[in-house]
């Protein structure tokens, strides 16, 4: 019993306290500590970092060690004193620049989805985003106004890229693409806007922001710009059938809640809107990472 209620109780603290975790990560990020570092020809002390960021001694050397018990920081001693460095794992994904940084969609994270999931119990009671709490932002304005400014808008695209560069090409991967000629990488204003006629339509993270409604309206469109044996892509982070699993993905479709209007999905659930537009042959892969592809055919 001890080591189970042990065992329970490590489970709640880590949870209860997993948002501090992401705000040492938001704000070491947010006051640039890691292109800091990475620039710095010599691992530096709290004092150095502190003077060159312009922040507090205290507060700097707190953030710093808790990023180094995060391990994304290494501290030695020179002279005494503790000195600080990248880790290989903040030198790959958090330093702007850096092939592989994720350093966009976290500080977008920081700012904005962070502040939405503040009010994830009033998004549960009312079933709708929280923008209008978070920011003042009225739910009939959210498409037009989600952004709060263009730098806000131009930083979630790059961080959107962020992501496909490490994920894309394995999903990409995941279907032979080739018999298709004509392929269409949808954006814009897709509901209303006239659908340039393709072979192939790929919808990445799209569905997931919309309702079953409008997701089948979409769905509708592209079916009849879709030339005769194209088909559609969607890539999205796939539910497992039961809904509850994986972690990652339930997550992501609480996120919806709070965010958007949509949710994610199981394939089943995919299906279930793709046949009724009039796609046949559905396929749905996972790919290994966070994403997965629906492939089906008209």
């Amino acid at each position: 019993m001890c080591s189970q209620e042990g065992e329970g109780y490590r489970l709640l603290k880590e949870y209860a306290n997993g948002f501090m975790v992401s705000q040492v990560l938001f704000a070491a990020c947010e006051l640039g500590v890691f292109e800091l570092l990475a620039a710095a020809p010599e691992p530096l002390d709290s004092a150095a970092v502190s003077a060159r960021l312009g922040a507090s001694p205290r507060g700097t050397e707190l953030l710093l060690d808790a990023c180094v018990s995060l391990k994304l920081l290494q501290a030695g001693v020179r002279g005494g004193k503790a000195v600080y460095a990248n880790t290989e794992l903040a030198s790959t994904y958090l330093v702007r620049g850096s092939p592989r940084s994720q350093r966009d969609m976290l500080m977008y994270t920081g700012r904005t989805t962070y502040v939405c999931w503040g009010h994830l119990a009033e998004a549960v009671r009312e079933g709708r985003n929280q923008y209008l709490k978070a920011f003042g932002i009225p739910s009939e304005e959210l498409f037009s106004a989600i952004y709060r400014s263009e730098g806000e808008r131009l930083q979630f695209m790059r961080g959107l890229q962020d992501v496909w560069r490490l994920e894309g090409a394995r999903v990409l991967a995941a279907f032979d693409l080739s018999p298709f000629r004509v392929i269409c990488d949808l954006g814009g204003d897709f509901f209303t806007d006239p659908l340039p006629e393709a072979d192939l339509y790929i919808l990445a993270r799209v569905l997931h922001d919309w309702t079953d409604a409008k997701c089948s309206h979409l769905l509708e469109r592209l079916y009849q710009a879709c030339r005769t044996g194209g088909g559609i892509l969607v890539i999205e982070s796939l539910l497992d059938a039961d809904g509850r699993g994986p972690l990652t993905t339930v997550l992501y479709s609480l996120n919806m809640l709070v965010q958007t209007e949509g949710r994610e999905r199981t394939p089943a659930q995919y299906r279930a809107l793709l046949a009724p537009a009039g796609f046949r042959d559905v396929r749905c892969r996972r790919a290994g990472g966070i994403y997965g592809a629906v492939l089906a055919r008209k």
